[in-house]
Protein backbone atom coordinates (compact mmCIF):
# COMPACT_ATOMS: atom_id res chain seq x y z
CA UNK A 1 0.00 0.00 0.00
CA UNK A 2 2.81 2.40 0.90
CA UNK A 3 4.58 1.69 -2.40
CA UNK A 4 1.32 2.34 -4.24
CA UNK A 5 0.83 5.69 -2.50
CA UNK A 6 4.33 6.86 -3.45
CA UNK A 7 3.21 7.48 -7.04
CA UNK A 8 0.92 10.31 -5.89
CA UNK A 9 1.63 13.79 -4.59
CA UNK A 10 1.08 14.61 -0.89
CA UNK A 11 -2.29 16.29 -1.41
CA UNK A 12 -3.62 13.29 -3.33
CA UNK A 13 -2.15 10.95 -0.71
CA UNK A 14 -3.94 12.90 2.02
CA UNK A 15 -7.18 12.78 0.04
CA UNK A 16 -6.94 8.99 -0.40
CA UNK A 17 -6.14 8.47 3.27
CA UNK A 18 -8.97 10.65 4.52
CA UNK A 19 -11.43 9.06 2.10
CA UNK A 20 -10.49 5.84 3.87
CA UNK A 21 -11.19 7.37 7.30
CA UNK A 22 -14.52 8.68 5.97
CA UNK A 23 -15.34 5.18 4.69
CA UNK A 24 -14.75 3.69 8.16
CA UNK A 25 -17.06 6.34 9.62
CA UNK A 26 -19.69 5.15 7.14
CA UNK A 27 -19.14 1.55 8.25
CA UNK A 28 -19.79 2.53 11.85
CA UNK A 29 -22.87 4.51 10.89
CA UNK A 30 -24.05 1.59 8.75
CA UNK A 31 -24.75 -0.57 11.79
CA UNK A 32 -28.00 1.34 12.15
CA UNK A 33 -29.24 -0.35 8.95
CA UNK A 34 -29.08 -3.81 10.49
CA UNK A 35 -30.03 -3.44 14.14
CA UNK A 36 -32.25 -1.26 16.29
CA UNK A 37 -29.68 -0.76 19.02
CA UNK A 38 -26.04 -1.34 19.84
CA UNK A 39 -24.72 -2.55 23.18
CA UNK A 40 -23.90 0.48 25.27
CA UNK A 41 -21.08 -1.42 26.94
CA UNK A 42 -19.56 -2.15 23.54
CA UNK A 43 -20.01 1.41 22.33
CA UNK A 44 -18.41 2.85 25.47
CA UNK A 45 -15.48 0.46 25.08
CA UNK A 46 -15.05 1.56 21.47
CA UNK A 47 -15.30 5.24 22.37
CA UNK A 48 -12.66 4.69 25.03
CA UNK A 49 -10.47 3.02 22.43
CA UNK A 50 -11.00 5.99 20.11
CA UNK A 51 -9.83 8.30 22.90
CA UNK A 52 -6.72 6.18 23.42
CA UNK A 53 -5.92 6.13 19.70
CA UNK A 54 -6.25 9.90 19.41
CA UNK A 55 -4.15 10.53 22.52
CA UNK A 56 -1.34 8.28 21.28
CA UNK A 57 -1.51 9.75 17.77
CA UNK A 58 -1.31 13.26 19.20
CA UNK A 59 2.05 12.49 20.78
CA UNK A 60 3.74 9.85 18.61
CA UNK A 61 2.62 11.15 15.21
CA UNK A 62 2.32 14.89 15.84
CA UNK A 63 3.90 16.42 18.95
CA UNK A 64 7.12 14.39 19.03
CA UNK A 65 7.93 15.12 15.34
CA UNK A 66 7.05 18.80 15.89
CA UNK A 67 9.58 19.03 18.73
CA UNK A 68 12.23 17.17 16.72
CA UNK A 69 11.74 19.47 13.74
CA UNK A 70 12.30 22.45 16.04
CA UNK A 71 15.71 21.19 17.11
CA UNK A 72 14.37 19.99 20.44
CA UNK A 73 12.70 23.31 21.26
CA UNK A 74 9.30 22.97 22.86
CA UNK A 75 8.14 26.48 21.90
CA UNK A 76 6.58 25.80 18.45
CA UNK A 77 4.91 22.64 19.78
CA UNK A 78 3.59 24.50 22.82
CA UNK A 79 2.21 27.38 20.77
CA UNK A 80 0.62 25.11 18.17
CA UNK A 81 -0.82 22.73 20.77
CA UNK A 82 -2.50 25.47 22.82
CA UNK A 83 -3.71 27.25 19.69
CA UNK A 84 -5.34 24.04 18.42
CA UNK A 85 -7.31 23.65 21.64
CA UNK A 86 -8.18 27.35 21.73
CA UNK A 87 -9.56 27.34 18.18
CA UNK A 88 -11.75 24.33 18.93
CA UNK A 89 -12.99 26.03 22.08
CA UNK A 90 -13.94 29.19 20.18
CA UNK A 91 -15.78 27.15 17.53
CA UNK A 92 -17.53 25.23 20.31
CA UNK A 93 -18.77 28.51 21.75
CA UNK A 94 -19.97 29.89 18.43
CA UNK A 95 -21.42 26.89 16.62
CA UNK A 96 -24.66 25.53 18.12
CA UNK A 97 -24.42 21.79 18.79
CA UNK A 98 -25.29 19.13 21.33
CA UNK A 99 -23.27 16.12 22.44
CA UNK A 100 -24.96 12.70 22.66
CA UNK A 101 -23.99 12.45 26.34
CA UNK A 102 -25.83 15.64 27.26
CA UNK A 103 -29.42 15.68 28.42
CA UNK A 104 -32.07 16.63 25.92
CA UNK A 105 -32.21 20.37 25.45
CA UNK A 106 -28.71 21.03 26.80
CA UNK A 107 -27.33 22.95 23.84
CA UNK A 108 -23.83 24.40 23.52
CA UNK A 109 -22.91 27.39 21.40
CA UNK A 110 -25.11 30.32 20.48
CA UNK A 111 -28.88 29.97 21.06
CA UNK A 112 -30.73 28.36 18.16
CA UNK A 113 -34.05 26.86 17.18
CA UNK A 114 -32.41 24.07 15.16
CA UNK A 115 -33.60 20.53 15.80
CA UNK A 116 -31.65 18.34 18.21
CA UNK A 117 -30.83 15.91 15.39
CA UNK A 118 -29.09 18.70 13.45
CA UNK A 119 -27.14 19.70 16.53
CA UNK A 120 -25.99 16.12 17.09
CA UNK A 121 -24.63 15.96 13.55
CA UNK A 122 -22.87 19.30 13.93
CA UNK A 123 -21.14 18.18 17.13
CA UNK A 124 -19.43 15.17 15.58
CA UNK A 125 -18.80 16.91 12.26
CA UNK A 126 -17.01 19.71 14.10
CA UNK A 127 -14.82 17.28 15.98
CA UNK A 128 -13.89 15.34 12.84
CA UNK A 129 -12.08 18.37 11.44
CA UNK A 130 -8.87 18.02 13.51
CA UNK A 131 -8.67 14.32 12.66
CA UNK A 132 -8.65 15.02 8.93
CA UNK A 133 -6.26 17.91 9.48
CA UNK A 134 -3.85 15.66 11.40
CA UNK A 135 -3.75 13.11 8.58
CA UNK A 136 -3.22 15.79 5.94
CA UNK A 137 -0.44 17.48 7.88
CA UNK A 138 1.28 14.12 8.40
CA UNK A 139 1.34 13.41 4.66
CA UNK A 140 2.53 16.93 3.98
CA UNK A 141 5.35 16.52 6.50
CA UNK A 142 6.45 13.29 4.84
CA UNK A 143 6.42 14.94 1.42
CA UNK A 144 8.75 17.81 2.35
CA UNK A 145 11.42 15.30 3.32
CA UNK A 146 11.62 15.90 7.06
CA UNK A 147 13.66 13.12 8.65
CA UNK A 148 11.24 13.05 11.58
CA UNK A 149 8.29 12.14 9.35
CA UNK A 150 7.72 9.35 6.86
CA UNK A 151 5.04 8.14 4.50
CA UNK A 152 4.72 4.96 6.55
CA UNK A 153 4.13 7.05 9.67
CA UNK A 154 1.43 9.04 7.90
CA UNK A 155 -0.22 5.80 6.79
CA UNK A 156 -0.08 4.51 10.38
CA UNK A 157 -1.82 7.68 11.56
CA UNK A 158 -4.52 7.31 8.89
CA UNK A 159 -5.13 3.70 9.95
CA UNK A 160 -5.37 4.73 13.59
CA UNK A 161 -7.78 7.58 12.85
CA UNK A 162 -9.82 5.22 10.69
CA UNK A 163 -10.11 2.67 13.50
CA UNK A 164 -11.40 5.24 15.93
CA UNK A 165 -13.86 6.64 13.38
CA UNK A 166 -15.93 3.45 13.47
CA UNK A 167 -17.48 4.12 16.91
CA UNK A 168 -17.86 7.80 16.05
CA UNK A 169 -20.07 6.91 13.09
CA UNK A 170 -22.09 4.61 15.35
CA UNK A 171 -22.33 7.29 18.01
CA UNK A 172 -24.03 9.60 15.49
CA UNK A 173 -26.38 7.28 13.63
CA UNK A 174 -27.97 5.55 16.63
CA UNK A 175 -28.87 8.72 18.56
CA UNK A 176 -30.40 10.02 15.33
CA UNK A 177 -32.42 6.81 15.08
CA UNK A 178 -33.66 7.40 18.63
CA UNK A 179 -34.82 10.82 17.44
CA UNK A 180 -37.33 8.93 15.23
CA UNK A 181 -35.30 9.49 12.07
CA UNK A 182 -35.51 6.66 9.53
CA UNK A 183 -32.67 4.14 9.30
CA UNK A 184 -31.66 5.36 5.87
CA UNK A 185 -31.49 8.99 6.95
CA UNK A 186 -29.72 8.09 10.20
CA UNK A 187 -27.05 6.27 8.18
CA UNK A 188 -26.80 9.08 5.64
CA UNK A 189 -26.26 11.79 8.24
CA UNK A 190 -24.03 9.57 10.34
CA UNK A 191 -21.59 8.92 7.50
CA UNK A 192 -21.84 12.50 6.30
CA UNK A 193 -20.33 13.67 9.59
CA UNK A 194 -17.02 12.24 8.33
CA UNK A 195 -17.12 14.18 5.06
CA UNK A 196 -15.13 17.05 6.55
CA UNK A 197 -12.08 14.82 7.02
CA UNK A 198 -11.09 14.68 3.31
CA UNK A 199 -11.60 18.45 3.10
CA UNK A 200 -9.48 19.13 6.18
CA UNK A 201 -6.89 16.57 5.06
CA UNK A 202 -6.37 18.20 1.68
CA UNK A 203 -6.10 21.65 3.28
CA UNK A 204 -3.60 20.40 5.86
CA UNK A 205 -1.35 18.71 3.29
CA UNK A 206 -1.47 21.68 0.93
CA UNK A 207 -0.70 24.16 3.71
CA UNK A 208 2.43 22.46 5.04
CA UNK A 209 3.81 21.75 1.55
CA UNK A 210 3.20 25.35 0.50
CA UNK A 211 4.34 26.97 3.76
CA UNK A 212 6.99 24.63 5.10
CA UNK A 213 7.91 26.92 7.99
CA UNK A 214 4.56 26.35 9.67
CA UNK A 215 5.01 22.57 9.79
CA UNK A 216 5.94 22.17 13.50
CA UNK A 217 3.11 24.51 14.45
CA UNK A 218 0.65 22.69 12.18
CA UNK A 219 1.53 19.29 13.64
CA UNK A 220 1.13 20.59 17.18
CA UNK A 221 -2.07 22.45 16.26
CA UNK A 222 -3.64 19.20 15.05
CA UNK A 223 -2.51 17.48 18.25
CA UNK A 224 -4.02 20.18 20.46
CA UNK A 225 -7.30 20.06 18.57
CA UNK A 226 -7.48 16.27 18.88
CA UNK A 227 -6.72 16.28 22.61
CA UNK A 228 -9.47 18.88 23.04
CA UNK A 229 -11.91 16.51 21.32
CA UNK A 230 -10.79 13.61 23.51
CA UNK A 231 -11.39 15.53 26.74
CA UNK A 232 -14.45 17.47 25.63
CA UNK A 233 -16.29 14.78 23.71
CA UNK A 234 -15.02 11.20 23.77
CA UNK A 235 -14.24 10.67 27.46
CA UNK A 236 -17.49 12.21 28.78
CA UNK A 237 -19.54 10.28 26.22
CA UNK A 238 -17.77 6.98 26.98
CA UNK A 239 -18.43 7.37 30.72
CA UNK A 240 -21.93 8.83 30.60
CA UNK A 241 -23.70 5.49 31.08
CA UNK A 242 -21.66 4.20 34.01
CA UNK A 243 -19.22 2.01 32.09
CA UNK A 244 -16.14 4.00 32.97
CA UNK A 245 -14.00 0.92 33.63
CA UNK A 246 -14.70 -0.44 30.15
CA UNK A 247 -13.93 2.95 28.61
CA UNK A 248 -10.64 3.06 30.52
CA UNK A 249 -9.62 -0.40 29.35
CA UNK A 250 -10.58 0.57 25.80
CA UNK A 251 -8.48 3.74 26.06
CA UNK A 252 -5.46 1.76 27.23
CA UNK A 253 -5.84 -0.70 24.37
CA UNK A 254 -6.37 2.09 21.84
CA UNK A 255 -3.25 3.89 23.02
CA UNK A 256 -1.25 0.66 22.78
CA UNK A 257 -2.52 -0.09 19.27
CA UNK A 258 -1.74 3.40 17.96
CA UNK A 259 1.68 3.45 19.62
CA UNK A 260 2.48 0.07 18.08
CA UNK A 261 1.32 1.17 14.62
CA UNK A 262 3.33 4.37 14.73
CA UNK A 263 6.54 2.81 16.00
CA UNK A 264 6.30 -0.29 13.80
CA UNK A 265 5.41 1.55 10.58
CA UNK A 266 6.84 4.99 11.25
Amino acid sequence: MIAWLEQFGPVTQALIATLFTWFVTALGAGLVLFTKSVSRRLLDSMLGMAAGVMTAASFWSLLAPAIDMSGGSFVPALIGFLLGGAVLRVIDQLLPHVHPALRSGEIEGVPTSWQRSTLLILAVTLHNIPEGLAVGVAFGAAAVGMAESSLAGAVALAIGIGLQNFPEGTAVSFPLRRENISRGKAFFWGQLSGMVEPIAGVIGAWAVVTMRAILPYALAFAAGAMIYVVIEELIPEAQSEGHGHLATIGAMLGFAVMMTLDVALG
